[in-house]
């Protein structure tokens, strides 16, 4: 160590000591829009690969008070079909999903990010100018019908 440099001392966990400590699960859980229509009370999660059922359901109830009725889960294998500049196979990782039912009258909605805004007259009379236009070009640069399909740089 330099001269100039210090070590940072932090004090030493004492049981009821001064400091407060919050100790965070070190697991994820990412909500994924289902493939398939799920029910209204069913909700699509990626976890971790060392949670089981038990740490799911404890998960949502202690840390968000969301009511859990029933965990279900499953290992989808990643694809191995892809190679890489030596010609070795190459494997994406596998993950789980699990299928939370939730509690009693509890339902889940996907939320809609990205919703469809209604055009005003402005932008609509844009786009039926552009629609217009691009007509017109395709129909410049289609040719002469009575050619027989030959290019028109093709001079007779």
């Amino acid at each position: 160590m330099a001269a100039g440099a210090r070590r940072a001392v932090y004090p030493l966990f004492q049981r009821g000591g001064p400091q407060l400590r919050i100790f965070r699960p070190n697991f994820f859980m990412l909500a994924v829009r289902p493939g398939v229509p799920q029910p209204e009370d069913t909700v699509q999660f990626r976890v971790s690969m060392e949670m089981t059922k038990l740490d799911i359901r404890n998960y949502l109830e202690k840390i968000y008070n969301v009511p859990v009725a029933a965990v279900r889960t499953r290992i989808q294998y990643g694809a191995n079909n892809k190679r890489n500049h030596r010609n070795q196979r190459v494997k994406k990782p596998d993950y789980k999903v699990a299928y939370v039912q939730l509690g009693q009258g509890q339902t889940f909605q996907f939320p809609n990010l990205f919703p469809e805004k209604e055009q005003d007259a402005e932008t609509r009379s844009f786009d039926d100018f552009r629609d217009k236009f691009m007509e017109k070009e395709k129909q410049k640069q289609e040719g002469d019908p009575r050619r027989g399909g030959v290019p028109d740089w093709f001079g007779l």
